[in-house]
Formats: structure tokens, C-alpha cells, sequence
């Protein structure tokens, strides 16, 4: 995975609560083995009608949202199954960075697990946040390691995020690649 530490990026509001896994990506887009090419599917569901025509009232439609990498959504994001698809289609499709006032506990550790930052804000930040992006080009910054999101002016927030898991996104590791920057004690261990 690469590091995260410095996100600037393009804000995309989808002001919907209980935004569920299935609705993240569809049952039918699960057969695929690798963790790419989710991304077209996304919200698919919302994002086109029945006859395949494109959505054009659906959020991310919207020609401001083209292009963002940070999506702001209400309570309870990425609720339901436990499909890691769900983190999967977001990250293909462009999103580096999820706020919302609350995520279901595996989507919350499915994100970090794949280099995504889920960041929890309180509800009112979170309607600023979708007011503000109702503006076209409105982008905000996300340093990980001062633990701060700001749009450069007035909004300026702090958030929490687990040391270890902190850690993780910032020297780009994933699960097995942690265990590896243990090799020196593995192998002292077992010599042992």
C-alpha cells in the first residue's frame, strides 16, 4: 500500500444515512478476484437508472463531484454485510478518504486494512462539510499525522484514528507487511 500521510482532495457530499454495503456495490459485481475494477460499479444502484442510462439527479453524477477523493456522508456509512468489496469500489473509483459521524465497525477496519482513511466527525461538522461541497472545486486537507481536516479558511477539525492503525497508513503497510517489519525478532526467535 502506499503511505498516507497529506491528503488534499476534491470533497464529494452524498448526504444519506445508512449507506449499506450492498448499496456500495451490488451483489451481482462480487465475482471478480482481484481488488480492482470494482470502481464502475459503485453506487450502481443510484448512480444508473434501470435501462442502464446514467442517474443524472444521483450525487456523484453531479459535474461538481467529477474527480473527488473524499466523499462526506452521514451516520452509520458502510453498514450490512461485511464485504470488503465495499472499501475496494470506493478506493477504484477515486476515494481516498471517507467522513461521516459514524461507520459500521468492519467497514470501518475493512478501510484502514486497504489504505483508506474512514474519519468520524460530528454530525454538525459533517452538515458544514456538505454544504461546503455543494460549491464546485470546494477541497479540504487531511494530514494524518496532526490528525487535522481543513478546508484551509474557517473549518479546521481534529480526529481520532487508533495509534496502530495510524502507523499502518502512514508507513504504507497493510497486515502482512507489518508482520515484516518484525523479521529481525522472527528470526532471532526462532533462532533461539
Amino acid at each position: 500500500m502506499k503511505p498516507f500521510t497529506v491528503h488534499t482532495g476534491k470533497v464529494a457530499g452524498l448526504d444519506r444515512a445508512n449507506v449499506d454495503t450492498d448499496q456500495i456495490i451490488p451483489k451481482q459485481f462480487l465475482k471478480r478476484i482481484e481488488r480492482t475494477g470494482f470502481g464502475q460499479f459503485l453506487f450502481y444502484d443510484w448512480r444508473y437508472r434501470a435501462d442502464g442510462a446514467q442517474n443524472e439527479e444521483f450525487e456523484l453524477n453531479q459535474p461538481a463531484n467529477q474527480g473527488a477523493s473524499i466523499l462526506v456522508a452521514r451516520e452509520n456509512f458502510g453498514c450490512g454485510s461485511s464485504r470488503e468489496h465495499a472499501p475496494w469500489a470506493l478506493l477504484d473509483y477515486g476515494f481516498e478518504v471517507i467522513i461521516a459521524p459514524s461507520f459500521a465497525d468492519i467497514f470501518h477496519q475493512n478501510c484502514l486494512k486497504n489504505g483508506m482513511l474512514p474519519i468520524a466527525l460530528s454530525d454538525e461538522d459533517v452538515t458544514v462539510l456538505l454544504k461546503k461541497a455543494e460549491q464546485e472545486d470546494f477541497t479540504v486537507t487531511v494530514d494524518l499525522e496532526k490528525q487535522i481536516v481543513t478546508d484551509g479558511a474557517e473549518f479546521v477539525r481534529t480526529f481520532r484514528v487508533d495509534p496502530h492503525w495510524k502507523r499502518m497508513l502512514l508507513e504504507g503497510l497493510d497486515e502482512i507487511g507489518y508482520t515484516l517489519s518484525f523479521d529481525e525478532d522472527i528470526v532471532a526467535y526462532e533462532a533461539r
